[in-house]
């Protein structure tokens, strides 16, 4: 990837160094959301930390390894999103400030649509690669965590107990898992790196690890600790090592 070659070479001359811009597109996890909470007639709502993301775990990574690189973070995250919206906004929200790098991270809510929407989310991968590559921006695809594999107990809000079991049914039937490998069939299709964290989390799980409990919101939002597994995969991924 070129972001490799910029990095070392604004470290080179960080008197003239070029700022470097690493984007990413996707969901609620990207745009960091975390816990639910009741919000009385408006139903459950998702809190939001933007700060506590893995966005800002790698950048604190960054900074504390390369202090003198210019290395900012574009969160172009949308709680709820999907890969198919994502296309048509990949243009508006990530190529239009020219980053060197875009990490695309799309798959939780696909997949609670089901298995008949399975195309539509290959689709709408390969329509943001083409996108990205054709703006020569390099392009990473991070799978996200696992969902919730039973329904957890600790939760104790009205009127979700339909999202609860559809998510931690689409975690247990294998729909996300085909997702996960289609997605990975898109990647290959189209020259697109993947950094798996999706499979990170199913050895953990195999470890025997309640993943549910590492959900901050029991459903779908890793808990902030969590976010570390995406800020180290990308930042070995970006640097190869």
């Amino acid at each position: 990837m070129k972001i490799n070659k910029i990095i070392q070479e604004s470290m080179q001359d960080v008197h003239n160094r070029c700022p470097i811009l690493i984007a990413f597109l996707g969901d609620s996890v990207t745009q960091g959301c975390f816990e639910l909470y009741n919000a009385r007639e408006k139903g459950y709502q998702t809190e939001f930390r933007n700060g506590c993301g893995y966005q800002v775990k790698l950048q604190n990574l960054f900074d504390m390894v390369f202090p003198q690189a210019s290395i900012s973070m574009l969160n172009a995250g949308i709680s709820g999103d999907s890969a198919p919206n994502g296309a048509k906004r990949v243009q508006r929200d990530v190529i239009d400030f020219h980053p060197q790098l875009a990490v695309v991270c799309f798959g939780l809510n696909d997949s609670g649509r089901g298995l008949a929407h399975l195309e539509e989310y290959a689709e709408g991968l390969q329509s943001i690669f083409q996108q990205l590559k054709a703006a020569e921006i390099d392009v990473i695809f991070m799978t996200p965590n696992m969902k919730a594999t039973y329904p957890s107990r600790e939760l104790n809000l009205e009127d979700c107990d339909d999202v609860i079991e559809s998510n931690y049914r689409c975690q247990t039937d294998g729909t996300m898992d085909r997702y996960m490998e289609r997605a990975k069939e898109v990647c290959a299709m189209e020259g697109i790196p993947v950094c798996d964290c999706y499979e990170k989390w199913k050895k953990i799980n195999a470890l025997g690890a309640d993943v549910t409990h590492l959900l901050a919101n029991k459903v779908n939002h890793p808990n902030e600790k969590m976010h570390w597994i995406f800020a180290w995969s990308l930042f070995e991924m970006i640097l190869g090592l």
